[in-house]
């Protein structure tokens, strides 16, 4: 398996053994991981650490040439608001474990230039599926569904 996307899903899953959802990200420039992250909205009470934006947060503040060297690994397909944040810091790649369980803005993002790979790693499919099946009102709540 590709090491970040490992790292991306040793993420998820300890963000899952903090009591939130398991969806983990890296950053990635020039092969090195300069953020690494997890959905952390359970564990800080936060309307917007999803996996992508608390990687995000962990790299710190970059130039704009890093984020536009950069490959974003994301255990799920990501939604409006981390898409968003990929557009808007012109992340050119986003490597996706799955989007089985939820499909993210990936058309979005593609009609923006960025390159969208899906992986569809069954350990990611895994991790989702058992979470919601344990948390379907936990997991409404993060992707705004009432």
């Amino acid at each position: 398996m590709d090491p970040f996307m490992q790292a991306a899903i040793d993420e998820a899953r300890l963000g899952r053994e903090e009591g939130g959802i398991p969806i983990g990200s890296v950053l990635v420039h020039q092969g090195r991981i300069i953020g690494r992250g997890h959905n952390r909205r359970v564990q800080q009470g936060s309307a917007i650490l999803h996996g992508e934006m608390d990687a995000l947060e962990n790299a710190g503040r970059q130039p704009a040439r890093v984020y536009q060297e950069s490959v974003i690994y994301t255990t799920l397909s990501p939604c409006p608001m981390c898409s968003g944040a990929i557009a808007l810091y012109g992340i050119p790649k986003v490597v996706v474990g799955e989007n089985q369980t939820f499909l993210g803005e990936e058309d979005w993002l593609r009609a923006r230039g960025v390159e969208v790979q899906v992986l569809q790693e069954p350990s990611c499919v895994h991790l989702m599926r058992d979470f919601i099946a344990a948390e379907p009102g936990l997991w409404n709540e993060d992707i705004g569904e009432p």
